[in-house]
């Protein structure tokens, strides 16, 4: 039996949730319910197996520092 569970956050942290669920085929409830399932099987996002592109790319911009107007110059740049 499935029941109603509300949850209080920031704002921008929903937006950024429903993008995420939108690119990932899913509600936003699913993405809660399969985090809670990970939960209880004592695992976390952490465990999840990354590929190996994904794995290199881990700590590629350590000490770069780059914000967000970088990437705005960097878009702007591109597309001109």
């Amino acid at each position: 039996m499935q029941t109603k569970l509300t949850l209080r956050m920031d704002k921008s942290l929903i937006e950024k949730a429903k993008i995420f669920a939108n690119t990932s085929g899913k509600s936003v409830s699913q993405l809660v319910a399969d985090y809670f399932t990970l939960l209880d099987e004592g695992q976390s996002y952490s465990d999840i197996k990354t590929t190996k592109t994904v794995s290199s790319l881990k700590g590629i911009m350590k000490g770069h520092l780059v914000d967000e107007e970088d990437y705005k110059r960097h878009l702007i740049k591109k597309h001109l």
